[in-house]
């Protein structure tokens, strides 16, 4: 009986546009799942189907894993991509699909509980081999309970939540006082943000970077890496810049790194995407700090350095075949730089941001890439992440691909939302990150709110204007029409499975 290549996407924005696309360039069919607030979304107008799972609220929604399933059957699906965030890391969901008689494309549902819990996920790093930085088990639910390991490991220390990411449950602490502060915050944030508030404490290590590892894994036990990302620029320890390779691995530690990555997966049979992440302090050691189970937001700056398609490659092992290419086969080439751009204010801390697209032009050219969610008229909801999608390049060496993605910023207009391509052109141009010398510290010790005030991004606003001053010419010089009989542009673009 031949497999019905039919891919639904358990997720929305700009993942679910990049997976749509990799499943429509090989013949498969794409469906796609929405909330209320999602309807006229660039994932939906994409799909071949769309089918609604719930109102605004993501746990009504994108994280309902049975009006996930649900529209699965009704699509009559067969593989069912997680995207990132939301279930992508839920064991449960994983062994739902499974159960259901469905493909989940990424790893087994116990690959993904053993990782998923970080504590556990240590345990099996060390067991590995793995440098693990110092830490504890679970943190007793009493605050005060918890001083003892604090004193044990020293001050700073890092109070996190077992499970989830993305820097929520996670509290850096200084002094007794702190710790007191962070147990009960923490605790409450990760079971709002993770359904689960366990927390467990780690040794903090000042001014490290923040460097990760690409593995791949097919049900064969063929485990490859595909080299390292620099993921250093964070605020509130998420990512906001990244880049492949890291300025600061040498090949010999690079090496180390990868090996210990490939190590840990064959320990826990690992199949599909995954990324091992490492702290890597000035004195070149290195430490675990997690793996996440799924393709990573970063993955594009691996795609254009390495020539690999990530999401083809996690459909190819979810069909349980071999992946195509041995480890010496994978050869880099080049530099690639990722930013995120997010609908945020980074002159007010970061803040989100919403509204509607008013006008939106995104870069091209050579070695530009744009991985984008939204176009002209989309809304940006204030339910969900503030992502709306990523600007890469490529170039021959770091400093090409430094100045290609400060033209492709420069082309970006997204008018209608306050964005943070203004930092990025900050950062980009930072003395320190022309030099390679970042860490996790770089925004706070470098970036001053101020520097961006009054600045504005003059370019986008002088196209937007002129747009907007054709648009009224264009609307107030035209001949009055009669509305024209026959279907609305709503109906012409009308696909299976919309509405109920």
């Amino acid at each position: 009986m031949p497999v019905r290549r039919k891919l639904l996407v358990a997720n929305r924005g700009e993942i679910a546009v990049r997976i749509l696309r990799a499943a429509r360039e090989i013949g498969w069919t794409g469906v796609a799942v929405y909330s209320e607030a999602d309807r006229g979304s660039l994932h939906v107008r994409m799909a071949d189907e769309a089918y609604p799972i719930g109102p605004a609220p993501p746990a009504q929604s994108y994280l309902n894993a049975a009006a996930v399933l649900e529209a699965a059957r009704r699509a009559d699906a067969r593989f069912i991509h997680p995207g990132y965030g939301f279930l992508a890391e839920n064991a449960g969901f994983a062994r739902a699909v499974e159960e259901a008689g469905f493909i989940f494309v990424g790893p087994s549902p116990d690959a993904v509980a053993a990782m998923g819990d970080k504590i556990e996920a240590r345990r099996f790093a060390a067991a590995a081999g793995v440098p693990v930085t110092p830490g504890t088990g679970r943190l007793p639910p009493e605050a005060r309970r918890a001083l003892p390991e604090a004193h044990r490991l020293g001050y700073p220390v890092l109070v996190k939540a077992a499970f989830g990411g993305g820097g929520r449950g996670m509290r850096l602490c200084r002094d007794d006082r702190d710790v007191v502060a962070a147990v009960e915050t923490a605790g409450s944030e990760a079971r709002r943000a993770f359904g689960d508030g366990t927390l467990y404490m780690e040794k903090w290590i000042e001014s490290p970077r923040h460097v990760e590892v690409q593995i791949l894994a097919d049900p064969r036990g063929e485990v490859l890496h595909l080299g390292e990302r620099e993921c250093s620029i964070q605020r509130r320890h998420q990512k906001l810049i990244e880049e492949t390779p890291s300025p600061a691995v040498e090949p010999a530690l690079r090496r180390r790194m990868t090996e210990a990555a490939v190590e840990l997966c064959r320990a826990i049979r690992y199949r599909g995407a995954g990324t091992v992440e490492y702290l890597l302090d000035r004195d070149g050691s290195f430490t675990f700090l997690e793996m996440n189970t799924r393709l990573q937001v970063e993955h594009p700056v691996t795609e254009m350095v390495h020539g690999l398609d990530l999401v083809k490659a996690q459909l190819v092992v979810a069909q349980g075949k071999r992946l195509p290419w041995r480890q010496e086969e994978i050869v880099p080439r080049g530099h690639s730089i990722e930013v995120r751009v997010c609908a945020e204010d980074p002159v007010r801390g970061f803040a989100p941001q919403a509204g509607r697209l008013r006008h939106v032009r995104l870069p091209a050219g050579p070695g530009i890439r744009n991985d984008m969610g939204v176009a002209c008229d989309s809304e940006i909801p204030v339910a969900y992440d503030s992502l709306m999608g990523k600007v890469i390049s490529w170039g021959i060496d770091r400093e090409e691909a430094r100045i290609r993605l400060l033209r492709g910023i420069e082309e970006t207009i997204l008018d209608g939302v306050v964005t943070n391509l203004p930092f990025h052109r900050w950062a980009l141009s930072h003395p320190r990150f022309v030099r390679g010398d970042i860490s996790t510290k770089f925004i706070e010790e470098e970036f001053e709110p101020e520097a961006l005030e009054g600045r504005g991004d003059l370019a986008a606003l002088a196209v937007a204007a002129a747009l907007a001053a054709r648009e009224e010419r264009f609307v107030s010089g035209s001949p009055a029409r009669a509305p024209q009989a026959g279907p609305s542009p709503w109906s012409l673009a009308g696909r299976p499975g919309r509405g109920r």
